[in-house]
């Protein structure tokens, strides 16, 4: 009996230790509750999942077995505001590993996968929770709820509805094994398009190999090799790598080479998607039909704007009739420079387009993407893009070295409104990485919501991109598309920072 007390309180002891030592489970010590990145270990990461998987059900296990009648507040808000740990770590894991995805960040993406969509199931499928948020739900005409609540109360229905509340039986076991084989399929293609991306790298050596490229992209390429501890010049399937070599290179033949290699990526081989892909098209097709749809975009439109396939089809319809001349104008225009260039038996081929249709344009209106850059400087560009927010938003963006960030090429600023009342944090973080995947794009790692007291918990938003960097010599000066992108991404960040919910769920680019 003794020595069963001393191991009891032995695990009490080591499990104190170890929650206390991992910096999810308390309150963030930092400027703002900004996320820790200087504190977690990634093995921080799983225990933290795995407490708030046991509170969230614990909070939701609450909901349901209380005699109390259904009311919004006790049911709909009440789930609205369970999982608060399970919340925090979600949104920061995810968020840093599509910009910081190492290897062990996708293993732990692969274990806890199928325990997320395990518990979402077990939520969403709970019979008892249904019946609640039910009853609230047809009451709702009786209820003096505000536009707000009225609109959490019907996504909450309607989005258990859509996650197979209403199924039954079978049908329920099996949405349950679907929506998990299908999270593990999604993930799996993207960390396998990712490998397979940085796989790849075209290493010349030979002066005659870099033919029409300007000197930005032979010092970027120079760069790169010596990064990698290479000799001569090194150039991988990353966009500002990839796009500057498709347009100005004069060697066709490695332009062919790098648009198949791009072109090809996870159809053979260790990261072949091919037949990912193709379970993907089945899980989803089998998951629409237990909806009662026909396809897959009929499920997933039916709460878009577009809301059927027939409006999609009618839009791309119209936008074919309107585009499809002139652009078959510009392609026979491109068509006939490349042959006055090349010869007549010349035939154009798709790893051409990029490199005929810039010399065209360059020929036609003496400008290229070259000659903008140096206009196109990023810190001058982030000036621009601030001050364009201070000018329509009075919003202030002031650097804060003290917020700890997961890399150090990561900036992070405090945003303030034009009456110094903080706004929320936006972390900005501009080049390509091997553990970055590729595109552009805004998340956060703190979303906006109001407590049960009316106190603004405000955003961390952060606008990830994959822009040109800088060289040993020379600043990153960005092209007009990525000027272009960068604006993109800032506005879905001020639809972050700007958000003034009650509810998490509804807020920001939630909506």
């Amino acid at each position: 009996m003794k020595r069963r007390f001393i191991f009891i309180v032995f695990l009490t002891i080591t499990l104190y230790m170890t929650q206390a030592a991992n910096p999810f489970f308390g309150k963030f010590k930092t400027p703002r509750e900004t996320a820790p990145f200087d504190k977690i270990k990634i093995t921080d990461y799983e225990p933290a999942f795995q407490e708030g998987i046991r509170q969230h059900q614990k909070e939701v296990d609450a909901i349901v077995n209380q005699r109390s009648t259904p009311t919004f507040e006790n049911t709909i808000e009440a789930l609205e505001r369970s999982g608060s740990l399970l919340n925090k770590v979600s949104t920061i894991f995810f968020a840093v590993s599509e910009a910081e995805g190492n290897d062990e960040m996708m293993a732990i993406s692969q274990r806890i996968s199928p325990i997320l969509s395990e518990h979402g199931n077990n939520i969403n499928l709970n019979e008892r929770l249904f019946e609640r948020v039910k009853f609230v739900y047809d009451k709702k005409g009786e209820l003096d709820l505000s536009p707000e609540q009225m609109a959490l109360l019907n996504d909450t229905y309607e989005s258990m509805v859509r996650k197979g509340a209403n199924l039954k039986g079978e049908n329920r076991e099996r949405y349950r094994k679907l929506t998990t084989e299908l999270n593990q399929l999604t993930l799996t293609f993207g960390q396998n398009l990712l490998k397979a991306t940085n796989s790849f790298e075209m290493l010349l050596t030979k002066p005659e190999e870099l033919d029409g490229l300007p000197q930005s992209a032979i010092d970027a390429a120079a760069l790169m090799a010596q990064n990698k501890g290479k000799k001569g010049f090194l150039f991988d399937l990353s966009y500002p790598s990839y796009g500057p070599f498709m347009q100005y290179s004069a060697r066709r033949d490695l332009r062919e080479k790098m648009y198949r290699a791009y072109n090809s990526r996870c159809q053979t081989g260790e990261f072949d998607n091919t037949q990912i892909v193709k379970r993907i098209a089945e899980v989803r097709m089998e998951i629409a039909k237990l909806m009662g749809k026909d396809n897959y975009a009929e499920y997933t439109l039916e709460r878009r704007m577009a809301k059927n396939s027939r409006n999609v089809y009618n839009l791309l319809n119209q936008l074919l009739e309107a585009y499809k001349p002139e652009a078959l104008q510009e392609v026979r225009e491109v068509k006939g420079f490349a042959i006055g260039m090349e010869g007549k038996n010349f035939d154009l081929m798709p790893w051409d387009w990029s490199y005929y249709s810039d010399k065209l344009k360059n020929a036609k209106y003496d400008l290229n993407d070259e000659m903008l850059k140096p206009y196109f400087e990023l810190n001058r560009v982030k000036k621009g893009v601030f001050g364009l927010a201070a000018r329509l938003y009075g919003l202030k963006f002031k650097k804060n070295n003290k917020i700890p960030v997961y890399h150090p090429e990561v900036e992070a600023f405090e945003v303030f409104d034009a009456n110094n009342k903080y706004v929320g944090v936006l972390y900005t973080d501009f080049h390509p990485r091997a553990t970055k995947r590729g595109g552009a794009w805004m998340t956060e790692y703190k979303g906006q919501w109001k407590d049960e007291n009316g106190k603004d918990s405000r955003p961390h938003i952060t606008i990830v991109m994959n822009f040109t960097r800088p060289t040993a010599d020379k600043p990153a000066l960005l092209t007009y598309g990525e000027v272009e992108t960068f604006l993109h991404e800032f506005g879905h960040s001020l639809h972050g920072l700007l958000a003034n919910s009650t509810y998490a769920s509804l807020s920001g680019t939630n909506v």
